[in-house]
């Protein structure tokens, strides 16, 4: 599958694939201004530009997801993860200094990695509580049973 992208502004960075069979495309730290560092103290959060846009086929959505060097070795998790189909503006990603330490994020730092996903689109149609199970839709038999329930 092919993915058209553009660059927001001239010195934004190429998503790329650090090996060809990745899952993920990494993503840059790209700021507006091209020396422009990014302090993030522990427990903040930031919003941090790629400085891409990228066209998602109808059925398909971006996720982005953790790279696992910079969560393992600088506690910079990702959240809000899901970029749909529908959305044309720039993608940011969502960092959590989970940390005990302050990050320093440069121009030009690898800061997610981009996945793309396959979409079921479904209807949601209400039903009463009471009806909810009558039907097997699962071969589960766990019930209501939640957080660690299987051991």
């Amino acid at each position: 599958m092919i993915v058209e992208y553009a660059k927001v502004r001239e010195t934004a960075f190429t998503p790329s694939r650090a090996n060809p069979s990745d899952a993920g495309l990494d993503v840059h730290y790209s700021p507006e201004k091209p020396h422009a560092k990014i302090y993030m103290a522990p427990n903040t959060s930031r919003i941090i530009p790629t400085g891409l846009k990228f066209a998602i086929p109808h059925g398909y959505m971006l996720e982005v997801k953790n790279r696992s060097s910079i969560a393992s070795k600088r506690q910079l998790l990702v959240g809000a993860c899901v970029i749909d189909s529908g959305y044309e503006g720039e993608v940011f990603v969502n960092l959590h200094n989970v940390g005990v330490e302050s990050q320093v994020l440069a121009p030009g730092d690898k800061i997610a990695q981009l996945v793309m996903v396959p979409v079921v689109h479904f209807r949601p149609v209400e039903i009463s509580e009471s009806t909810l199970y009558s039907y097997p839709i699962t071969i589960s038999e766990r019930g209501e049973d939640a957080l660690g329930s299987t051991g």
